[in-house]
Formats: C-alpha cells, structure tokens, sequence
C-alpha cells in the first residue's frame, strides 16, 4: 500500500485524487491547493485530508507525492520531495526549460528516490497495444510513424500566454510517443505553424495548427500533426509503417454502434476531451508507478524521458522560427 500525498486539486489534480482512492493498492492521505477550498472539497469526496504542501512534503505518514500544480511549480517541488524520501509521479512536464529539469534531475539522481513524468499516453490500452506488437516484430523494421493529436477546442488565451507554446505544452505527448515508438533518438527537426484558428493565439504569439517531422540517426521518420480544433472531437491516432507491414490505432467513439442507410454509414462522434478519450490510461499510469515504488523498478516514463521530450519541443520551436531544421 502506497500512502499518496497530492498536490493540486484543480482539473487534473481530481481525476489524480479520485484514482488514487479508487485503488486497492493506494491511500490518499493528504491534498494540497493554493486554493484551500479546492483542497478541502476534494479532500472532503476521497476521504483525505486537506494540507499544506510544505506538510505533504515533509510528512512521515506519506510515501509518495503526485504532483498536479502548475508547470512553474514542478521542479521545485520535485526537488522538495525526493529531498524528503518521497516518490514522485509529477505530470508534464518537469519545467519548460531544458537547463532546469537537468538541474532538477541531479538532485533526483543524489536522492536516490523514483521520478516518473506523466506522459499518460504510453498507458493507452490502444497505444500500448500497438507498441507491444511492433516490439514483437508485427510489421518488421520500423521505417516510418505518423502521430495525428487535435483537440476539439483552444484553451483560452490566458492559458496560451503561459503554456510555452503549442510545441511545448500540446505537441510534448507527442514527442515522447514519437521517441517511444521510434525505439530510437530523434536526430533532426523540421517545423512549420500557423495560426488558423484564433487570431488571438497569433497575438499571444504562438501557432495553433503546426507540423513537425523528426528524423534518427538511421533515417527512421516521424510526422506529426497537432491543431487546437477538429469540430469532429478529440483526435487521437497513429499508425505505424515498416519493412513488413502497416500498424495503426485509431480513435476511440461513444459507442461502437453504426448505421447503414441509403446515406451510407454512420458512427457516433469520437470521445470529445483528454480526460475522456484517456482515463483508462491515468489509471493504468497510477499502478505502473504504485508498481515501480513497492518493487524497487526505475519508473518509465522517467525523468530522462521528460527531459528528452523538452529538447525535442525546444528545438521544433526553433525550427519553426527560423525556418530551418534544427540538430538536437
């Protein structure tokens, strides 16, 4: 049994909350929140206790912290917490500068404690579905992935101004599955945006339709797509080519009933949001980590992963700027 403490009760700090309860192998111990009467309403529904983060960290009835909080808070409390003889499972990413999450992964490493970074993605039943039989040789050598990841919405500007950019805050699942299913490092890459669909992003200074390509060292390619709208919900796909064949998952829909008609074929709308389309895969995420912490394995996705995913987005960043390929 692994005793949780959790830090952020906003959206994701929720979904977080209700999974650690809801397991047989967890306890939610305490929650924190800047804004105290987050904390004690979720607190209230999970059967935990609302506190301070300061008295998480430092806590001897906790084993573990899951960390929820916003972006620039991450590293320092990563920091606080494996100094204090905690695990931690902090959500994307570390920080949205390279040079700081290395920093903060020295102090992980002297620690001695697990870090994992919430790249949920991987735990997809889909994705990882897809991702066992390539590594079981289904479509032989990997020679090409292509990863198609839109949302039905933008968020608001407000959020956009302090996201770090579509590159760094959307595309970053993305590059972590591209390195994931690549079974190799990205070598070199390419980026184009635009701004397609709020003028307003434009303004805040970053893109919302945007494609990147990603070359290995073998030439192994990656393409992926990313857009802040598809009016048909949440999009989420790969598909896989290789010396022997083709692999791909598509989306997932509401039901699995379809209509045939006179007007052809018809099919419910795909799951419209991430927590939706990727529950499954926060809770498969939990007992990965729960299973990492109480059998001594280094967790994976590790802090390296994040680290090698914001090197990527840095440098599709980059290359979107200036126009041309960046080497990373």
């Amino acid at each position: 049994m692994v005793r949780f403490g959790l830090l952020g009760a906003g959206r994701i700090g929720k979904l977080h909350g209700g999974n650690i309860a809801a397991s047989p192998d967890a306890e939610l111990v305490a929650v924190a929140d800047v804004v105290t009467e987050a904390a004690d309403a979720l607190a209230a529904v999970t059967g935990a206790e609302a506190r301070s983060a300061d008295d998480i960290i430092g806590a001897s009835d906790i084993d573990a912290v899951l960390i929820g909080t916003s972006t620039d808070t991450h590293a320092d409390f990563i920091e606080q917490a494996v100094r204090a003889g905690k695990a931690v499972l902090c959500e994307k990413p570390v920080d949205l500068d390279a040079g700081r999450i290395e920093t903060c992964l020295e102090v992980v490493e002297a620690s001695g404690k697990p870090l994992m970074v919430g790249f949920n993605r991987r735990f997809d039943p889909n994705f990882a579905a897809l991702k066992k039989r390539l590594d079981d040789g289904a479509v032989g050598a990997v020679e090409m992935v292509t990863i198609v990841s839109r949302d039905p919405g933008p968020p608001p500007i407000a959020y956009i101004e302090r996201s770090g950019g579509l590159y760094r805050d959307m595309m970053i699942h993305d590059f972590d599955l591209a390195r994931f299913l690549l079974g190799e490092e990205p070598v070199e890459v390419h980026a184009v945006g635009s701004v397609l669909v709020d003028p307003q992003i434009g303004k805040a200074g970053d893109v919302d339709t945007a494609m990147v390509m990603l070359r290995t060292a073998s030439g192994k390619l990656c393409q992926i797509s990313c857009s802040r709208r598809a009016t048909y919900g949440y999009d989420q796909r790969i598909e896989v080519h290789g010396s022997g064949g083709m692999i791909r998952a598509g989306n997932l829909h509401e039901t699995t009933v379809e209509v045939a008609n006179a007007k052809g074929f018809t099919y419910d709308p795909v799951l419209n949001f991430f927590l939706e389309r990727y529950t499954p895969a926060y809770r498969l995420e939990l007992a990965a980590f729960i299973d990492a912490v109480e059998n001594g394995t280094p967790p994976s996705p590790s802090g390296r992963d994040g680290l090698m995913a914001q090197r990527l987005a840095d440098a599709a960043t980059m290359a979107r700027e200036t126009g041309q390929p960046v080497k990373v």
